[in-house]
C-alpha cells in the first residue's frame, strides 16, 4: 500500500496525472489500517472508490479470528478449521480471496472511457495478484499500456505450500501468472532475484521488460531528528515478526551479550506484530525483562521509534527461495541512518544492499560466532559514543522521490 501511495504523491512532480481505483475502506476488510497516510494523497490526485465482493468477513465470523496478515503471521499453528479454510482459499479462490473486487474495478475503468478520457498506461499493483488479471483485461479489451508491478514472487511466495492446491488449481494460478508475465508490456519488480526467479521461468521473454524498481523510504518522514537513548543500547523491530524470521540465535546471543556486559543496558523494543511463538522463544532466552512490546502504531509514530533507537534489527524469513526478499521497512531502516542487525541469508539481496549503503551485513541464521562479534563490536562502540548512527549517508537513490522519477521514466518509455 505505501509502494502505491508514496507513488502517487510524487508522479505529479514528473508530469505524471494519476487517476487512482481502488476500494471503498467501509466495504473492504483488512489486518491492520493506518488512516493517516490518508493526508499524504496530493488533492490534486482523483480517487475513485468502488464496492467489492471478499469472504473475509464470513471468515471472520467461522472463525472468530482477524483477516490472516500476509503468510499468516497473525494465526499461529492452524487448527483443522484453519486448515480447511487454507484449502478452501487455495482451491476456490484462485489467484486470491480478492479476486471479488476485479469486476467492479473494471466498472469504474470502463465508465472513465466511456466518457471520452484517455490514459497513456494503466498499473496493477499486487498483491493480491488477482489485481493483474484487472489489467490483463484492460489491455485486452482496450490495448492500454500495462504496466504489472509485482511486489512480491507468485506462485513461488514462501508460504504457498501451505495454501494446500490441488493440481488443478496449482496449474490454473501457474497459468495465470504466466499470462501475465507474458503479456504485460513491462513487469515491476523489487528486487534483482525476484526478477531471476520470473525469467528463468519464461527465459524466452525479453529481459528489458523487467525493471528492478526497489521499495523506498520517503524523505518528509524522516525530518524528525535522531535521538538515540543516552542510557541504553536499544535495539527495535518495527513491523510483523514470527518465528519463520528465525532469530533465536540471535536472541540467545543478545541475552549472552547482556550478561558480558552488565553496565550496558541492552533493551529490545517489538513494535507490531510479534507471534506467540516469538514471545516464548524471547522468554525462554530470559530477555522479557529487557524487553518491551508495542502494538502497531500508525506510521508517523514506527519513525518516531526508528529515530528513538540505537540499533534497528530486522530479518529474512527463513524460508526456500529467501534470496530475493527485500522487506520495505530496509530501506526506512536506511534512512534512520543506524547500524541494522539482519538476520538472513548472506549473499542474499537484502545483505548485498545493506553492505552497498555501509548499514551493516546479513548474520546467518545460525552463525552464533558472527552474532556476538557483530554485537561486541556495538557495545564497544556504545562505551565510547552512545549514539552509534552511521557516519556517511549512501542511501539516496532510494527515495521515494527519485524511484518514482524512474517509474515516470517508464511511463514516458511507451
Amino acid at each position: 500500500m505505501q509502494r502505491c501511495l508514496k507513488f502517487v504523491k510524487h508522479l505529479g512532480s514528473f508530469g505524471v496525472e494519476a487517476t487512482v481505483i481502488t476500494v471503498d475502506a467501509a466495504q473492504a476488510t483488512y489486518p491492520v489500517r493506518d488512516e493517516s497516510l490518508l493526508a499524504e494523497v496530493p488533492a490534486s490526485v482523483r480517487v475513485i472508490r468502488t464496492g467489492t465482493t471478499e469472504p473475509f468477513e464470513s471468515y471472520k465470523k467461522l472463525t472468530g479470528r482477524a483477516v490472516p496478515y500476509g503468510g499468516f503471521a497473525n494465526e499461529g499453528k492452524p487448527g483443522l478449521l484453519q486448515m480447511a479454510l487454507r484449502f478452501v482459499r487455495g482451491n476456490l479462490f484462485i489467484p486470491d480471496p480478492r479476486r471479488g473486487w476485479n469486476r467492479h474495478a473494471l466498472a469504474a475503468v470502463e465508465r472513465l472511457l466511456a466518457t471520452g478520457e484517455q490514459f497513456d498506461a494503466v498499473l496493477t499493483s499486487s498483491p493480491p495478484h488477482s489485481t493483474q488479471l484487472i489489467g490483463l483485461e484492460l489491455q485486452k479489451r482496450h490495448g492500454l499500456r500495462w504496466l504489472a508491478d509485482l511486489r512480491d514472487p507468485w506462485t513461488d511466495i514462501y508460504y504457498y505450500k501451505d495454501l494446500h492446491h490441488t493440481p488443478l488449481a496449482a496449474w490454473l494460478d501457474a497459468r495465470y501468472e504466466r499470462r501475465v508475465l507474458t503479456q504485460a508490456d513491462a513487469v515491476l519488480v523489487t528486487s534483482p532475484e525476484t526478477k531471476r526467479l520470473f525469467l528463468a521461468k519464461l527465459p524466452d521473454l525479453p529481459t528489458p521488460k523487467f525493471h528492478v524498481l526497489p521499495n523506498g523510504y520517503d524523505e518528509s518522514d524522516f525530518r524528525l531528528p535522531s535521538q538515540p537513548p543516552p542510557d541504553c543500547l536499544r535495539i527495535t523491530h518495527t513491523g510483523t515478526i514470527t518465528e519463520l524470521y528465525h532469530i533465536n540465535r540471535l536472541l540467545e546471543a543478545v541475552a549472552a551479550c547482556a550478561s558480558r556486559h552488565p553496565d550496558v543496558p541492552v533493551r529490545l523494543r517489538f513494535v507490531g506484530q510479534v507471534s506467540a511463538e516469538l514471545r516464548r522463544q524471547i522468554e525462554g532466552a530470559g530477555l522479557l525483562p529487557i524487553t518491551e512490546f508495542l502494538a502497531f502504531v500508525p506510521h508517523e509514530e514506527s519513525v518516531r521509534h526508528l529515530m528513538a533507537a540505537t540499533v534497528l534489527l530486522m530479518a529474512i524469513p527463513d524460508v526456500p527461495r529467501n534470496f530475493g526478499i527485500l522487506p520495505g521497512k530496509v530501506f526506512e531502516y536506511l534512512a534512520a541512518n543506524k547500524p541494522i542487525l539482519c538476520v538472513g541469508p548472506a549473499g542474499s539481496d537484502a545483505d548485498n544492499l545493506l553492505q552497498e549503503c555501509a548499514a551493516g551485513h546479513a548474520l546467518p541464521y545460525e552463525d552464533v560466532g558472527l552474532m556476538q562479534e557483530t554485537l561486541e563490536g556495538l557495545v564497544a562502540q556504545w562505551r565510547i559514543n552512545p549514539n552509534l548512527d552511521l557516519p556517511v549517508i549512501s542511501h539516496e537513490r532510494y527515495s521515494r522521490q527519485a524511484l518514482t522519477g524512474r517509474l515516470a521514466g517508464i511511463i514516458s518509455a511507451g
